[in-house]
């Protein structure tokens, strides 16, 4: 087969296949190729057609491989599917894995300047070659030219192989060169050189793009923007960062929208934005923001919780409300830094020295980091502690669809027990450290609050309920069980489980998180078309509530779905809800890409079917 002398002959096999297909582009990072991938995606977006988009990148500014993935699936599945149907090879370092990537019948698409022997390719794949550097060095005289707009063609190319209308793509690059109508017209120009070359060479693939109705008013939009947007509704006005992939944008995010929504007309910030010396001081000053009484918080990742955890204890212990958005990577140490993992969950929740316990939310989408997002500081101020919200690379650093985001305008800021100077001088007996109500939370005030009245002294050492330093045994324990009970106080403020049951009654559950979700929900239909039934249960947060350890008695056996080494979701319902090990069984997956529904349900349905042949013998 000489493919490379003759490229695009192959014939495409079997029915076509309408919106329902995934396409995978192996680039190199630094050739300016995230624009076009992403315009790609953004363009079956605006067919009406919904996708979901991983960007897969390495941690070096250029020259590694990069890999974007684009699903199509008028179903509006949002997770990864595995499997690549139309794999798009721009990186002969990374080829030999991408072509053994394509599913038998698929398509591969690459740059066929240079000849390459039959071995580089597969009998069973339709084989799309254009000549794009050939192309390029033609029309273009500088090297960096050639290789962006190489780019463009490729995406014309694409257009005319799935049966998408130009002129959508046209749109897309007006808005994004909008005032600079020289590029705009040089993008145009490769874009139609790719879209001319199929029409005269090549014809129109079975994987096809339709134009539908089924985005609807969905947004699409990164999680650490969504995050970042709800510290905002949330009343934060205090952030203070050090740059750590992936939670830098969220920073970023939350800069841009207090330049808009926190800025006064005379243009006076109502903000404050400090990119701190590192980790440690950024806590530091979110902590001493939350003393004085503002709502402030930091974004970091792995690494940068192992530097916090001095102050986060601080915060634990002498009960100040802060809140930290961590974007979870691939550790430990540096790890993978660019890749997704969902690795820092007993990180955080036991971060500090000594007996610690901190909440944390799980969202599982960008509309759930809007929410939780502003969420997290009400429950910072209720609890006077520190609040994780719990995000990963992949929700926080690609475009999701997601529902337009909610706010109810008449909805309060829950400051929590604040004594007021009316309290204070009407003779309340303050103690900040005590417990007047039985839930574990004492009153706190704010400095400067009265002349001569609620003041305290903040330590981190042990002290009784009015403040006052003690090492006494009793005093010190009295103190800690307090803590517990509000802990337990946290069970009733953290956002409820969400539960699936199966459509038959079954003695099988599982439970999830997080931007395993989407996969999962997949899997989960995936399984029952095959007879095998779970009920399942999303956790959107720690503390774990009553439900979650019914859910668990309530089954003989629970998957534990997550994506880390140690189990580590496992690990805490086993901690806390005092199971028997054997009844959870894991799942895991963590080599930084995003679960696949492939894997979830070939997994679960491996073990589902061993138990149904031991139970035949």
């Amino acid at each position: 087969m000489s493919v490379a002398m003759n490229p695009g002959t192959a014939k495409a096999s079997g029915p076509v296949v309408i919106n329902d297909f995934v396409v995978k582009f192996a680039n190199v990072n630094g050739s300016g190729s995230a624009s076009a991938n992403g315009m790609f995606a953004k363009s079956i977006l605006r067919c009406g057609v919904p996708v979901a988009a991983r960007n897969i990148f390495p941690s070096n500014i250029q020259g590694l491989p990069t890999w974007f993935e684009v699903r199509i699936t008028e179903a509006g599945h949002l997770g990864r599917r595995g499997g690549v149907d139309l794999m798009v090879a721009m990186n002969p370092q990374t080829w030999d894995k991408d072509v053994a990537e394509i599913e038998p019948g698929g398509f591969l698409f690459y740059d066929c300047t240079k000849p390459l022997p039959p071995s580089k390719f597969r009998d069973d794949i339709t084989v799309l070659g254009v000549p794009l550097t050939a192309m390029c060095n033609e029309r273009y005289q500088l090297p960096r030219e050639r290789q962006l707009f190489k780019n463009i063609v490729y995406l014309g190319s694409l257009a005319a192989l799935l049966g998408i209308d130009p002129k959508v793509i046209e749109t897309i690059l007006t808005e994004q060169f909008a005032g600079r109508q020289k590029l705009i017209d040089a993008n145009f120009e490769a874009l139609h050189m790719g879209v001319s070359y199929v029409h005269e060479h090549l014809s129109p693939i079975r994987l096809q793009v339709r134009k539908a109705d089924k985005v609807g008013d969905r947004i699409y939009v990164e999680g650490n923007a969504a995050a970042a947007l709800g510290a905002v509704y949330g009343g934060a006005t205090v952030c203070a960062w050090y740059p750590i992939t992936p939670s830098t944008s969220l920073a970023e995010a939350f800069t841009g929208y207090c330049e808009d929504l926190r800025t006064d007309p005379d243009g006076k910030a109502r903000y404050a934005i400090v990119q701190a010396e590192d980790e440690i001081a950024s806590i530091g000053i979110v902590v001493g923001a939350g003393w004085n009484g503002a709502r402030a918080f930091t974004c970091t990742s792995g690494p940068g919780i192992s530097l916090m955890t001095e102050f986060i204890g601080l915060s634990y212990f002498a009960e100040i409300p802060a809140v930290i958005f961590d974007v979870q990577r691939g550790g430990p140490s540096t790890g993978m830094p660019t890749r997704t993992q969902q690795a820092d969950l007993i990180g955080s929740a036991y971060a500090g020295h000594g007996d610690t316990k901190h909440p944390m939310l799980l969202p599982a989408d960008p509309g759930e980091c809007f929410e939780f997002g502003a969420l997290a500081f009400d429950l910072s101020d209720r609890l006077q502690t520190t609040i994780f919200v719990m995000l990963d690379l992949d929700i926080g650093m690609n475009e999701w669809l997601t529902k337009p985001f909610a706010w109810d305008d008449t909805r309060q800021l829950d400051r929590g027990k604040v004594m007021t100077h009316d309290e204070l001088e009407a003779g309340a007996d303050f103690g900040r450290y005590k417990d007047v109500d039985g839930d574990g939370i004492p009153y706190r005030t704010y400095p400067g609050v009265h002349p001569n009245k609620g003041a305290y002294f903040t330590r981190g050492t042990s002290r009784n309920p009015y403040a006052r330093y003690s090492e006494e045994g009793a005093i010190y324990v009295d103190n800690m069980q307090r803590l517990l009970r509000k802990f337990e106080t946290a069970k009733l403020l953290i956002p409820a489980p969400i539960r699936r049951d199966a459509k038959r009654k079954t003695t099988d559950g599982v439970i999830y998180f997080g931007s395993t979700t989407p996969s999962m929900l997949e899997a989960l239909d995936h399984l029952e078309g095959q007879g095998r039934h779970l009920d399942a249960l999303r956790v959107r947060g720690f503390p774990f509530c009553d439900e979650v350890y019914d859910f668990v008695a309530a089954h003989e056996r629970v998957f534990v779905v997550e994506q880390n080494r140690d189990a580590q979701l496992r690990t805490l319902l086993v901690n806390e809800g005092e199971i028997d090990p054997g009844k959870l069984v894991p799942v895991l997956h963590y080599d930084g890409t995003p679960i696949t529904a492939r894997f979830i349900a070939r997994e679960i349905g491996q073990i589902l079917a061993l138990g149904q042949t031991e139970a035949a013998e």
